[in-house]
């Protein structure tokens, strides 16, 4: 067989199109070389009719054509497989790889910007503009597991861990902050052989309920040689079968434990606005047995198999509190699965985050205006519908173009009312509904819920955004002003745990510098700017409580490294906010004796103090708060430098703190001590002239004296203890007795520093 035949044809044509052909090595000079391939032709080069390059058997082993076709075949399929391919990449989003390929992706988010004018478009537009871009949402979500990291950087052996729809991403109007702290020294374990006979951490068994699916019961098998942060032996009750973990005991002692000003609200303890919640709850490392199926469960393409494994290294939380049908049953603790949930929260995609808050919305705006269902439905049961349709259906399905999938969530959520049964996404068995949802009052919510599905999008529309114009073209950009980002950081700033630094172990320098060099580690690690300045934050926070731990200043004149060590800690404190770092300044010149020194600073941070500056850890922030804070920064400042410019914040001194006055000692013997910036630069003047003799501005520094507008309770009854300090140095006890019993008053009796000066003046 003739092999050569069309080589042989080619080569017969002298001409083609008028011209003599060229071959490949005579156009190029390139020398023949052995071929081993399978080929049977050599490649050959002509020019075609608009005067290009024609190649024929590319020695490559495709043609141009062919190249360009397959590309534009996977280009598409990339493009329309692009959701499972970033699973694949980035299975937990909320990282700061993630977040910079969102930056540097140029068309991310943009699929709106090519649709028709429908009314599709023009939800996913308002929903961008309530809920925020991706990147706002990656943002809030990494802003929140920093400050988890740092706020649990401590020896405490306690976890903290935020949760709620705020470290999920959504900063929906009305959101609180819902915090969750794990005593890590307990260990939860399912099987007791494995506990060793050596016990260093108290060991409970969780006995999972057949009657009751979601709860368990923990019965204590060995207590640590170390003791825990939460249990005490008057947390448990004995039974028959042993001593088991009583959820209202130890409701009761973590309220003595905490601030007084925190009440029991379900499992968690939350202040008189509810605006924050705090859980204390016990982790067993593993999986309970009835939410082993969930692994193995068939799902299609999510959740990624990367967040599964860590959902099961991760185990469950046991929160405490019973089941609703058994208001008095004190021995059952809900398992919690707040920590897979949120990896799961943080593995959606953009279009799911959206449906995740279309929903939100739908149940604030909608479902519970109606006042007959609006304590019905949660927006837990919306998470839980989203998280089983994620499953059923392929991830291809949730695109900006296809929003109306929150439809499929709400016909899920449907049937689950008519049934009166939600199941839970890891124990399918517990149904959620239980003592709220029966067939007694489902036929009113299936009213409601489908009067939203008949109204269609249009509807769905006119009730979340009536107040807003449907006109898409007169609203303002969807990218999330910087300072909005800055207020959900000032709603969060103070790190729970290190209130409680001067009353254990770590209220040393060694554990301090630790947690320093922790948050220095951190810092050096984002890539954000803004996460950069929440770590100077943390750290400024830190110098601040070092300061404060080191020897009293006036026994170091001749120690020269502990003398350093004073200003470094006090310096690098001055970048928190505009006036804190300042203040602890000018108590350490006070303490020191240097009381003109003190006058300066005094007088520097009174200048500083303006009352339209933003106050940190407050519940709300109006748009008023945001023009006045608009008027001290701009935005091309850093978080740092809009902070020590336009926050203020309430100066803290820890239990024992060497920079507190001599006078004011008594308020730091059992307990940390906050006190306003104002009242407290006051105080320090009025000291100062004390000393130094000067009665007349001593007076005129009492007419000073006065109660700032935004103040939280303990601020409220410290600062009539201050107050009461200084009329009694100035000699006038009926004022001091009077705002002694102010403080008392405001602290239901239980201010152990104002009693005590009370008691003390009535017996001179």
């Amino acid at each position: 067989m003739d092999t050569n035949h069309s080589n042989q044809e080619n080569y017969d044509k002298e001409h083609m199109y008028g011209i003599r052909k060229i071959t490949y090595w005579e156009k190029y000079a390139v020398k023949r070389f052995p071929y081993r391939g399978k080929r049977k032709y050599t490649p050959l080069v002509y020019q075609s009719d608009d005067g290009g390059i024609f190649i024929s058997n590319d020695v490559f082993g495709l043609t141009i054509q062919q190249f360009e076709r397959i590309y534009k075949d996977c280009v598409y399929s990339r493009k329309t497989q692009e959701n499972w391919i970033l699973n694949l990449k980035y299975p937990g989003k909320a990282s700061n790889e993630y977040l910079e390929y969102l930056n540097n992706c140029t068309d991310c988010n943009k699929e709106y910007l090519s649709w028709a004018d429908s009314i599709d478009n023009h939800l996913v537009k308002h929903l961008i503009r309530t809920v925020g871009t991706e990147i706002d949402i990656r943002k809030r979500q990494l802003l929140f597991i920093l400050h988890d990291k740092i706020c649990s950087a401590n020896d405490y052996d306690l976890t903290q861990i935020s949760s709620g729809s705020l470290a999920e991403g959504l900063d929906l109007p009305g959101s609180d902050v819902d915090l969750m702290f794990v005593d890590e020294i307990v260990n939860v374990t399912q099987i007791e052989r494995n506990i060793k006979h050596q016990i260093q951490r108290t060991e409970l068994f969780m006995e999972t309920d057949t009657d009751h699916p979601g709860f368990a019961r923990l019965r204590l098998i060995a207590a640590g040689e170390g003791g825990t942060n939460f249990l005490s032996n008057e947390c448990f009750v004995s039974t028959q079968t042993g001593l088991y973990l009583s959820t209202i005991n130890f409701l009761n002692q973590m309220k003595r434990r905490n601030r007084t000003d925190l009440d029991l609200h379900g499992p968690c303890l939350s202040n008189e606005s509810q605006f924050i919640d705090v859980a204390y709850c016990l982790r067993s490392r593993y999986l309970p047995y009835n939410a082993m199926p969930w692994i193995l469960r068939y799902r299609r393409q999510w959740p990624p198999n990367l967040i599964i494994d860590r959902i099961i290294d991760y185990g469950c939380l046991l929160v405490p509190i019973g089941p609703k049908t058994l208001p008095d049953c004190n021995l059952l603790w809900r398992l919690s699965f707040s920590v897979a949930e949120k990896q799961l929260i943080h593995s959606f995609n953009f279009t799911q985050l959206l449906c995740y808050g279309l929903l939100k919305l739908t149940l604030k705006r909608i479902v519970n205006t109606n006042e007959d269902v609006k304590d019905l439905l949660c927006s837990y049961y919306l998470k839980t519908a989203l998280f089983w349709v994620s499953e059923e259906v392929d991830i291809e399905t949730f695109q900006l173009p296809k929003l109306f999938i929150c439809f499929l969530c709400l016909n899920k959520l449907m049937s689950w009312v008519k049934n009166c049964y939600c199941p839970n996404y890891f124990i399918p068995e517990h149904n959620m509904f239980l003592g709220k949802i029966n067939q007694h009052n489902n036929t009113l919510l299936l009213i409601v819920l489908n009067s939203i599905k008949y109204r269609g999008i249009s509807g769905l529309m006119q009730n979340l955004f009536q107040s807003k114009t449907c006109n898409i073209r007169s609203c303002p950009p969807f990218n999330e002003n910087s300072e909005q980002l800055d207020f959900l950081f000032y709603r969060i700033a103070q790190p729970m745990l290190y209130a409680d630094l001067g009353k254990s172990s770590i209220a040393n320098v060694k554990i301090i510098h630790k947690v320093l060099r922790l948050i220095k580690s951190l810092q050096n690690s984002e890539s954000s700017t803004f996460n950069i300045d929440v770590c100077k934050y943390h750290y400024a926070t830190i110098s601040q409580y070092a300061a404060q731990l080191l020897p009293p200043p006036k026994t170091i004149k001749k120690n020269y490294h502990i003398r350093t060590s004073y200003h470094r800690h006090l310096q690098d404190g001055i970048s928190r906010d505009a006036v804190t770092g300042w203040l602890l300044y000018a108590s350490f010149y006070y303490v020191t004796e240097q009381y003109n020194v003190t006058l300066r600073l005094t007088e520097y941070v009174l200048s500083k103090c303006s009352p339209d500056m933003v106050v940190l850890r407050r519940p709300f922030y109006s748009e008023a708060d945001m023009d006045n804070y608009r008027h001290y920064v701009h935005y091309s400042m850093t978080l740092n430098a809009k902070m020590k410019t336009a926050v203020v914040d309430n100066v803290l001194y820890l239990p024992h703190s060497s920079l507190i006055p001599k006078e004011l000692q008594l308020e730091v013997e059992d307990t940390d001590f906050k006190m306003s910036p104002i009242i407290m630069s006051h105080c320090l003047r009025f000291l100062c002239y004390h000393h130094i003799g000067d009665t007349f501005n001593r007076q005129q520094v009492l007419r000073h004296l006065y109660l700032p507008r935004y103040m939280s309770s303990d601020v409220f009854y410290n600062s009539f203890a201050v107050f009461g300090v200084c009329y009694e140095i100035s000699g006038d006890k009926d004022a001091a007795l009077h705002y002694y019993d102010e403080a008392l008053k405001y602290n239901d009796g239980t201010s152990n520093s104002a009693e005590k000066r009370k008691s003390r003046l009535l017996n001179i």
